[in-house]
């Protein structure tokens, strides 16, 4: 099971944090292969919120990756990454939720209806993934 949980944690964390990468390097190709929102589609106020935390996801998701690497390593500190990738996780995950919800409830245009569900489901995974592995983490130590 915990070898799972590891290969989880280092692919999707990889994979969205790889994301972030490229959305700070490159934004137009971000938005070419469909990791950011188009421009005609969205205000220019979210994208610049969107480069922002990118920007800011990349000194706080790494934690995610790194916990299924040792995870699967099975180095002595692995729940405690699980633990802190997890949370951070978590917390990105709905606070980018309500930061959507926020924005267009006050008329801030988020993307096509695709757009949106890519991004509300992206954040519902990474949210729980990232209490799966502050749970096993946390279950590892206790």
């Amino acid at each position: 099971m915990r070898i799972t949980i590891g290969i989880v944690l280092a692919v999707v964390g990889g994979f969205l944090y790889v994301g972030q990468i490229v959305s700070v390097v490159n934004l137009g190709l971000a938005q070419r292969i469909g990791l950011q929102e188009r421009p005609d589609s969205v205000d220019p106020l979210f994208t610049s919120l969107e480069v922002w935390t990118a920007r800011w996801d990349l000194l706080t998701l790494f934690g995610l990756p790194v916990a299924g690497v040792l995870m699967l390593l099975d180095h002595s500190w692995w729940p405690y990454m699980a633990m802190i990738g997890g949370g951070l996780a978590a917390d990105t995950g709905g606070r980018e939720i309500v930061k959507y919800l926020g924005l267009s409830q006050h008329g801030v245009r988020i993307g096509t209806p695709t757009e949106r569900r890519v991004l509300f489901g992206g954040m519902t995974v990474l949210s729980l993934v990232g209490v799966l592995a502050a749970v096993v983490g946390l279950v590892e130590v206790v």
